[in-house]
């Protein structure tokens, strides 16, 4: 009996109808309805409002804040956007009524993971944004959370992956520069994302691959490369996805089918505005994080977007008034004699600074050049890469206001595709792959105007003085077009000494505390991950390389914000919740 609560007699809750007792952890709703006595938690599972003002008819429990109804049996919400309501067992003991503080459909991992599922299934916000707090305070993987998003956003859209799921990848790659609330947030973004994209879109059912049993027999490698590059040539994803299944069925490596694939995004040059080889290139990467038991349906899902792509090498800006295609189509030819002959030289010693210097000159002839010498002195493709990603990054820290808006994003375009070349050869380099380089180069000098007026490199001041708190940053973005603001604040909180770690949580919550659009999140992601790159190096050079990554990344998100902030708003309701506050008092 001490483990039971006594609630009072059956007759004084008759006379009440309900009563609030004190639970182990919340406060519990013991009700009489039909001569039947029923106890559930009180804090109605929606938004916390108390359940005992709300009435009961016919057995269903309505709450009197935004109406959702609940059997008041079973606990089960007639709403699917209000979740079920613990319920409790009652006990009579001689006329007094005793309740169990043990509910009988306790929260559970499986139960969080279910209720994700169906946030995603329903585009319910408030639903997946309370089922990421539970998975994470509970300890679960934050991988593994992101996998059931990925699981469903690569089934549940018959046109296959686009923004949603390559936010979702990119948050998945910072959740260790976030706190814990900002890894929240992290993933509350990314899965919203592929909810909203996937709703109404239909379910993708593989076709399976080609009827080959026999190994021995099977169709070589090259064949199926050959035959998937001819698909994409033709547009064909039906063709392709049968390919590319039976290159997986046959058990061909993720290094075989990333040269594969990526060979034939190559074929054209800067396919996409940079977007198609972008997607591939964050589909590998979550591979590595949730298993390559999901590479079928991850893999596939990028095929659906080839049936409609633009190809540059198409457009004027790439023939007139400078030739890009003739020039770039020789030096592709001499690409493979040059990698073989290099193929056991390191990063040669280069003088770095021209190299960035000529990529964002006005020449770019001359700039094809240079990097064909420097693939012949024998510079990795992969550092080569590098580099042409810093130079578009520097695209974005010059970036002038004066601009039209939109054309953030059209430099944003050329440092995103150029962060996904550099980390697709880290991953595998092939001559066709190393295209890509100079296609990103090539982007990067058609950018070139984007720079004139060119916004000016702040200078520190102050430098003996202390750091900055870094929510004087945020402080600085609840404004407009605080872009020059925010990177003079930058450069002296560096130049004083601040703590990098602070600073990218920081910049981590000045995207997510927005409604950000899809390139933002692209934007930091991107900078950090190719100011990791250069923060592994000593030199001076390595140190401006850094400094360049964290100011286009600031600048990029100043010139973004604010916004309304209608998800981070769901999601602290979501985090309020879960610590038991009460939503319907002021905090």
């Amino acid at each position: 009996m001490s483990e039971l609560i006594h609630a009072g007699s059956l007759k004084a809750l008759e006379d009440e109808g309900v009563k609030v007792i004190k639970g182990a952890s919340n406060p519990i709703a013991v009700f009489v309805h039909e001569k039947q006595v029923y106890a559930i938690d009180n804090r109605c599972p929606h938004m916390g409002f108390p359940l005992h003002t709300g009435s009961i008819c016919d057995g269903i429990l309505t709450c009197h804040w935004h109406h959702a109804r609940f059997d008041v049996k079973s606990g089960g919400t007639l709403d699917p956007w209000a979740d079920d309501v613990s319920t409790y067992p009652v006990e009579m003991k001689k006329g007094e009524v005793w309740v169990h503080p043990v509910p009988v459909n306790k929260v559970t991992i499986e139960k969080l993971k279910q209720r994700l599922r169906e946030g995603l299934e329903q585009n319910l916000s408030l639903v997946i944004a309370k089922a990421v707090v539970g998975l994470m305070e509970a300890g679960f993987p934050a991988t593994k959370i992101a996998k059931v998003g990925v699981e469903f956003g690569t089934t549940h859209r018959q046109s296959g992956w686009r923004s949603g799921l390559t936010i979702l990848t990119a948050m998945t790659n910072v959740l260790p520069k976030l706190d814990k609330t900002g890894q929240i947030l992290a993933l509350f973004q990314g899965l919203v994302h592929v909810a909203r994209e996937s709703s109404g879109m239909g379910t993708r059912f593989l076709l399976g691959a080609l009827p080959v049993s026999d190994k021995e027999n099977a169709q070589s490698f090259k064949q199926l490369s050959e035959w998937y590059r001819h698909c994409v040539e033709v547009r064909d994803p039906r063709g392709a996805e049968r390919v590319l299944l039976t290159a997986i069925e046959l058990g061909f490596s993720n290094e075989q089918l990333a040269d594969m694939m990526m060979t034939a995004i190559t074929d054209h040059f800067y396919v996409n505005t940079g977007h198609s080889l972008d997607f591939h290139n964050k589909a590998f990467e979550i591979l590595d994080q949730i298993g390559l038991e999901h590479r079928p349906y991850v893999l596939s899902s990028l095929l659906p977007g080839i049936s409609d792509v633009s190809r540059s090498e198409e457009s004027h800006s790439w023939q007139s008034p400078v030739n890009l295609v003739q020039p770039l189509m020789g030096a592709f030819q001499e690409l493979p004699a040059i990698l073989a002959d290099a193929s056991s030289q390191g990063n040669a010693a280069i003088d770095e600074a021209a190299l960035v210097k000529q990529i964002l000159s006005d020449d770019a002839l001359k700039t094809v050049k240079m990097m064909l010498d420097a693939l012949k002195s024998g510079v990795s493709p992969a550092r080569l890469a590098q580099h042409v990603a810093l130079a578009a990054a520097e695209r974005i820290s010059r970036f002038h206001v004066q601009n039209d808006f939109s054309d953030w994003i059209t430099v944003l375009h050329t440092f995103t595709h150029a962060h996904a070349v550099h980390e697709s050869l880290r991953r595998s380099t092939t001559p066709e792959l190393t295209r890509a380089v100079f296609h990103g180069a090539m982007s990067v000098y058609l950018d070139r105007f984007l720079n004139i007026p060119s916004a000016r490199r702040p200078e520190p001041k102050d430098v003996e003085a202390e750091p900055q708190k870094t929510s004087e940053l945020l402080e600085m973005m609840n404004k407009q077009q605080q872009v020059e603001e925010s990177a003079r604040w930058v450069v002296n909180y560096l130049a004083r000494g601040g703590d990098k770690s602070d600073l990218f949580n920081t910049l981590g919550h000045a995207l997510l505390r927005e409604d950000a659009e899809f390139h933002s999140f692209q934007m930091f992601e991107a900078a950090m991950v190719e100011h990791d790159h250069w923060e592994r190096e000593e030199s001076e050079f390595a140190r401006y390389a850094q400094e360049t990554l964290i100011i286009a990344a600031t600048r990029y998100l100043a010139g973004h914000a604010p916004t309304a902030r209608e998800m981070p708003h769901t999601a602290r309701i979501a985090m309020r919740l879960h610590r038991g506050e009460k939503l319907f008092e002021d905090e």
